[in-house]
């Protein structure tokens, strides 16, 4: 999920994509610190790999994304990774189109950003006390992450047809009701992630402990 192919959505939500994406982007790169770069690359690359596997739903597709797991460990750095990744699915396989990027680095980067707020922070408070975090508190968070990824994106690509047209209204509940098993298996996956991380290479949270 949730890749829009052109010529779907309207156009006054092309302007916002385009418009929310840019600004999202524009701050993301400004959080981007150098020794941040290969760890942004390395996630970009798994983004751009794990949403490769596609399975059409309606006008859009269905996929794992991982963009819980890059807003926890990247912060706001996630937005300008996904953003690339986005870009080179469109150069080299015609995912999604020009016009719709907007769109769709918006949907897929913005529960990146919720992520990084309201969730890494108590990650970080963890790791920045040089404690090691519960095996249920990894669990715990990791899963959060990863099935919060998968719900704001629905709900935003659902938004984005809806708004664009009533007649997108009855794929809605197939949407939905086809993205709930990936939202089960991707808060396993990020779970399962973020549980060896923390144990074994807390750096990757970039965090400096004492």
């Amino acid at each position: 999920m949730a890749h829009i192919p052109e010529g779907v959505v309207s156009t006054p939500i092309l302007i916002l994509g385009i418009i929310g994406a840019g600004l999202a982007v524009s701050y993301g790169l400004k959080k981007l610190d150098n020794d941040k770069i290969p760890q942004a690359a390395m996630l970009s690359a798994v983004f751009f790999i794990a949403s490769l596997i596609t399975f059409p739903v309606g006008p859009s597709s269905i996929h794992l994304l991982f963009n819980g797991l890059m807003g926890l460990m990247l912060g706001w750095a996630a937005v300008p990774a996904i953003f690339i990744a986005l870009v080179l699915q469109l150069m080299f396989f015609g995912y999604g189109g020009l016009l719709v990027l907007g769109v769709n680095t918006f949907n897929m980067a913005f529960p990146a950003i919720v992520i990084a707020i309201f969730l890494r922070p108590f990650l970080l408070q963890q790791l920045a006390q040089n404690r090691i975090p519960s095996r249920r508190f990894a669990i715990t968070i990791g899963a959060a992450a990863g099935s919060i990824g998968i719900i704001l994106t629905t709900l935003l690509l659902s938004a984005s047809l809806v708004f664009s047209g009533q007649e997108f209204a009855p794929m809605l509940n197939v949407i939905l009701a086809t993205n709930v098993p990936l939202m089960i298996i991707e808060a396993v996956v990020t779970a399962f992630i973020v549980s060896f991380l923390v144990r074994t290479s807390p750096s990757t949270f970039n965090v400096v402990t004492n």
